[in-house]
C-alpha cells in the first residue's frame, strides 16, 4: 500500500541511527526495551543500547547491525525475547467486545473497527508487534504463525518493513496532529467560558469567581507550555 506523503519531522535522524533504523525490521514492537525502532537505532548510533536486543530481526539482523556500527556479533540477549516464526494477530469475532484498546495500541494502523463495534486485522499490514494482545481487555486476539519455519529476517522482507515504516510515521503525525486538534478544541472552549466566566458557572460570589478564574487561567497557561515543542536532543549525533 502507498501512503500519501505527510510533512517529515523537524529534526532528522544522524547518519549513523538513520542507516541503524534502516536495517530493523519496524515492527515497532518496543520488546528492545524502546518505544520504537527509530528510539532504538538512536541508542545504537549514542553506544547506550546493545545490538542484540531485536527479537524480529534474528540472528541476522545482529549480523547487519554488526556489519554497520563494527561491533562483534552476539547472541540475541533473551531478557528481550526469542528469534521465531512471523505472527499476525487475530482477533475472536465472536468475543470482541469494540472497546477500540486494540486499535490505540496498534503502531501501524492495521486494525480496523470502530467504538462498540467488531474489529479485525488487517493481516497484510499487521507486523506482529503483540501490542494489541496485552491491551485487549478481555483475552480476544491471539498471535497466528505465518511463516512456516522461517524466522527472523527469512521470514520479512525489506519491502513489509520500508511499508511498516511508512504506516508508523503516518501514525505518529496522525495521532500527534488528532491530539492538537483535540487540545486547540479544548482551549477554546475554556477561553469563552473564562470570556464571560460568570454566565458559565454557578458561582455568583465574586471572590470564588476570581479564585475559579485563576485555576482556569493556571490550567490555560499549563496546556499551552505543553504544546510548545521540545528542545533539541543533545545526545544526538
Amino acid at each position: 500500500m502507498t501512503l500519501a506523503p505527510f510533512p517529515p519531522p523537524a529534526s532528522p535522524l544522524p547518519t549513523l541511527a538513520v542507516r541503524i533504523d534502516a536495517a530493523l525490521p519496524q515492527t515497532q514492537c518496543t520488546r528492545c526495551g524502546y518505544p520504537d525502532c527509530r528510539s532504538y537505532a538512536q541508542a545504537i548510533a549514542a553506544g547506550e543500547a546493545g545490538i542484540n536486543q531485536c527479537p524480529p530481526g534474528g540472528a541476522e539482523g545482529v549480523a547487519r547491525l554488526a556489519a554497520l556500527t563494527g561491533l562483534p556479533v552476539l547472541p540475541l540477549n533473551p531478557e528481550h525475547g526469542h528469534e521465531g516464526p512471523r505472527a499476525v494477530a487475530v482477533i475472536d469475532e465472536a468475543w470482541c467486545i469494540g472497546c477500540t484498546l486494540c486499535i490505540k495500541a496498534c503502531p501501524v494502523d492495521c486494525i480496523s473497527g470502530a467504538a462498540k463495534r467488531m474489529h479485525t486485522v488487517i493481516e497484510a499490514q499487521c507486523t506482529g508487534c503483540e501490542l494489541c494482545v496485552s491491551a485487549c481487555p478481555v483475552d480476544c486476539i491471539a498471535m497466528l504463525p505465518v511463516s512456516g519455519q522461517a524466522t527472523g529476517w527469512a521470514a520479512w522482507e525489506s519491502q513489509l518493513a520500508d511499508e511498516a515504516r511508512q504506516r508508523y510515521a503516518f501514525h505518529q503525525f496522525r495521532t500527534t496532529r488528532d491530539k492538537r486538534e483535540n487540545d486547540e478544541r479544548l482551549a477554546a472552549k475554556a477561553a469563552h467560558k473564562l470570556a464571560d466566566l460568570a454566565a458559565a458557572s454557578q458561582l455568583t460570589d465574586p471572590a470564588a469567581l476570581d479564585r475559579k478564574r485563576a485555576i482556569v487561567e493556571a490550567a490555560m497557561a499549563r496546556a499551552r507550555a505543553q504544546r510548545q515543542p521540545a528542545p533539541p536532543d543533545d545526545k544526538a549525533r
